[in-house]
């Protein structure tokens, strides 16, 4: 047995239980990891709530948390890319790493950076997968292009203005004034204080606006790019037909799991390129507090759930 944090049905917050439960069954081609840390973020209360229950229904009861750092206890059959004591970090497309054990595809988790402890590591890989699939493998980004990024100072936008700024492009970033030193030193070239100023006039003839935020920020942003453009949001899927008056290239990108590009960011963070923020941190028995938190659609950086005496 294994304490974990676990729902029974759809709902918000007040649905999570810490509780016993049994340990994950290793299945072939997986890996069991003993979990330090897990992050939290916002597809966990998506989730959770029933609202992608048509594309993603929950098997109840069911342990929420993507991200996860810790050690590898036992491999599965057929294994052979870790080893049973490696440190490591990774996203489970099954949830289950809000517990002291989870199982994931081994082509799902990498080496540990060096540089972060467990805490840390948590924080990075969904946020940082999200931000470079949709920059680079979706958007193609190129050094030289200018981009606007929704949300800069959440935890996926965080990850996008290093990355963009790492690629030499011109970084443009919404957020409110409170934020406007830290994304400027995260390599904001402009910050657009969202509570003053229409981003619309200032973002005028950019090459990619990475939307986080969906809705009428999302519909508003048609109007600042360039022909041939492109808009990816990770939260809504874009209007196509939007898309096809406006002459750009518009989709909804979901982050897939990958050694490789676990591997390049730790690589990033290992030196110097790339760093995480980790904000706010809590005990495993207080993910509630947590996930209160992040709905409310304003916390800077990265959330963090400690899980045990490693986690540091």
């Amino acid at each position: 047995m294994m304490k974990a944090i676990r729902i029974h049905g759809y709902g918000g917050p007040e649905q999570l239980r810490y509780e016993d439960a049994l340990d994950p069954m290793l299945h072939k081609g997986q890996i069991l990891v003993r979990v330090y840390a897990a992050s939290v973020n916002p597809v966990d209360y998506k989730l959770a709530s029933g609202a992608m229950r048509e594309f993603v229904p929950l098997p109840f009861p069911w342990i929420p948390g993507g991200d996860f750092a810790g050690t590898v206890e036992r491999l599965g059959e057929g294994v052979t890319t870790l080893r049973p004591g490696d440190d490591v970090f990774g996203a489970s497309p099954f949830g289950g790493a809000y517990a002291r054990f989870v199982v994931a595809p081994a082509d799902t988790a990498a080496p540990k950076p060096r540089k972060l402890n467990y805490l840390e590591a948590a924080s990075v890989p969904i946020a940082g997968l999200t931000a470079w699939q949709g920059l680079f493998d979706h958007a193609r980004l190129q050094p030289g292009q200018m981009i606007l990024i929704h949300a800069a100072a959440g935890g996926v936008g965080s990850f996008a203005v290093q990355l963009a700024h790492w690629k030499k492009a011109r970084v443009l970033a919404t957020g409110s004034a409170a934020n406007s030193a830290y994304l400027r030193e995260l390599g904001s070239d402009e910050v657009i204080d969202y509570t003053k100023t229409r981003f619309e006039t200032v973002a005028q003839d950019v090459d990619v606006v990475f939307d986080l935020v969906g809705g009428e920020t999302q519909l508003r942003s048609f109007a600042t790019l360039k022909r041939g453009g492109h808009l990816i949001s990770a939260v809504q899927p874009p209007s196509q037909e939007a898309a096809r008056n406006y002459g750009i290239h518009a989709m909804m990108m979901r982050m897939q799991a990958s050694p490789r590009g676990l591997a390049r960011l730790g690589e990033l963070i290992d030196g110097g390129e790339l760093k995480t923020n980790v904000t706010m941190t809590y005990p495993l028995s207080k993910v509630p507090e947590a996930w209160k938190q992040i709905m409310s659609g304003h916390t800077r950086g990265k959330m963090v759930v400690e899980i045990g005496s490693g986690g540091r």
